[in-house]
């Protein structure tokens, strides 16, 4: 008797796992084998490689192919091959996908992952509509002083460090944090100078994935109504940001204080009261949008904070680290960077300004390869609003599917990308970068949900990597690794523990 109660639960157990892994067969769809319960949701832990790097190997098992099915966990989803398809997704048909897909249950959003990156619908359009304004080129000069401070200490520090190679992931991170400390909040963050900062410290626990995380990852992942109630942010990450900015806030007598600053712009969104504007997600019997409003709250104001916080800390160190690396071990592109550099300066007095690093061209071009062969978020991942047939092809997606974009393995696909593994900055030349596929090449995604902050990223990582060349030569240290590995545990954004380099003097 109680053997076959065992057999019957553990064959009513493998059904509940497997119920849907006959989806793409049935469909015809080329597709990945699952296992029962995880789909493919786990593979990238038993395989011991980043989800970017499970995403890119999966991308390069099909060279043949369109797109592929796969399931995260129970639910089937696609990963896009085919650059036309992804156009699609990402902006022709962006009203069909404009779900990024994060929030697996609408009911149960953790207060900070409705931010600007994470949210969903009328609030993502909405808030973007409104923090646009935080990025236009004026507002980007007005914060270029704060990097040049910033900077300024920063070549002070490796002056000041006794060891034979300095581990540039780190110094890079501290300099970026103070950067978002200064024109995010307005606050002296220390982190080049104390590494037990209180801001360093977040930023260190934000980008370190503990096996609490990973576990809480792949769970709401396999079972999002079962696990609904689990955070992917530990509670002390929320509770310690939101206390800073609440801080700020009443330190400002809760309005904008004239520092121009990001807290002061969300202040400002605040007195306006709510946020009104044309729906994405609902509409009039006539068809065209209705007009939606939303509650500019303190809660999602420490939302868009937070993601201002952590995707300026994570991609800009990421980018401007990983260019010192390379260009580490290119010594020839190393020298013609210097040189720009020394030259672009000399004519504006050797002061480092906005005007300056604008006119860093090869510097720029380093660092977009340099993005090209590490993107800080190497996939992009949308959800279908409604159940969409991609035109010439035999793929029909339901409401709620998951398309997986694997940019990284994009970037690296030799169709596109000509001995994609080499450091080639020519590649962006004024010359070659027309030749470049559209949809191949997108480190900050791209279409209406591209990155806000590109510029601000870019602008940030050449006028950091411009200073420390200015003033240092760069070479491999004796720990430095030719192809550094990227942490497993990383998620959503790749990262590479360490980068240590040897930084010398240069004598002008």
């Amino acid at each position: 008797m109680w053997l076959v109660l065992i057999c019957v639960l553990l064959a009513t157990l493998y059904w509940y796992g497997t119920r849907n892994h006959g989806y793409w067969k049935s469909k015809g769809v080329p597709y990945e084998k699952p296992l029962p319960f995880f789909g493919s949701n786990i593979k990238y832990i038993l395989n011991n490689v980043s989800l970017t790097e499970r995403l890119q190997n999966f991308y390069e098992a099909y060279p043949k192919e369109r797109y592929v099915g796969f399931y995260r966990g129970n639910e089937p989803a696609v990963l896009l091959r085919d650059p036309e398809l992804i156009k699609r997704v990402l902006s022709t048909d962006f009203r069909q996908f404009h779900y990024r897909g994060i929030n697996l249950n609408a009911a149960h959003v953790e207060p900070l992952f409705k931010n600007l990156f994470a949210a969903e619908g009328d609030v993502w359009r909405l808030t973007r509509q409104k923090l646009t304004p935080a990025f236009t080129t004026s507002k980007l000069k007005a914060m270029f002083p704060l990097i040049v401070e910033t900077a300024a200490t920063l070549v002070n520090i490796v002056n000041q460090s006794e060891q034979d190679e300095i581990d540039t992931r780190d110094l890079m991170a501290r300099y970026t944090i103070d950067f978002i400390g200064s024109c995010g909040f307005g606050i002296n963050s220390n982190s080049l100078n104390d590494e037990t900062s209180g801001f360093r410290q977040l930023g260190k626990r934000i980008a370190t994935i503990t096996k609490r995380d990973a576990l809480v990852f792949v769970l709401k992942r396999t079972a999002p109504d079962l696990f609904k109630h689990l955070t992917y942010l530990a509670p002390e990450i929320e509770t310690k940001l939101v206390s800073i900015v609440k801080q700020i806030v009443e330190q400002r007598n809760h309005k904008p204080s004239g520092r121009n600053d990001f807290i002061d712009m969300m202040l400002e969104l605040k007195q306006k009261g709510n946020i009104r504007g044309e729906s994405i997600e609902h509409q009039n019997p006539d068809g065209s949008p209705m007009i939606v409003e939303i509650e500019f709250d303190d809660l999602l104001m420490c939302a868009q904070a937070f993601v201002f916080f952590i995707a300026g800390f994570e991609t800009s160190s990421s980018a401007s680290s990983y260019l010192l690396h390379n260009l580490a071990y290119n010594p020839d592109h190393l020298k013609r960077c210097q040189d720009e550099v020394d030259e672009v300066l000399s004519r504006y007095d050797g002061k480092l300004c906005f005007d300056a690093v604008k006119e860093m061209k090869y510097l720029e071009m380093c660092l977009k390869e340099s993005l090209r062969i590490l993107p800080p978020i190497g996939f992009l991942m949308r959800k279908c609003v409604n159940r969409y047939t991609f035109p010439d092809t035999d793929l029909t997606v339901e409401k709620d599917m998951v398309m997986m974009i694997p940019t990284q393995g994009l970037h690296f696909d030799p169709q596109y990308f000509e001995d994609p593994q080499e450091f080639k900055p020519e590649r962006f030349s004024s010359d070659d970068v027309d030749k470049i596929k559209n949809y191949t090449y997108m480190p900050f995604g791209d279409g209406p949900r591209a990155c806000i902050g590109e510029r601000l990223g870019l602008m940030q990582s050449l006028a950091g990597v411009a200073t420390v060349l200015r003033h240092f030569d760069v070479s491999p240290g004796r720990s430095s690794v030719r192809r550094p590995p990227i942490d497993p545990s990383s998620t959503i954004f790749q990262t590479i523990p360490a980068l240590p380099l040897h930084l010398k003097p240069r004598v002008h």
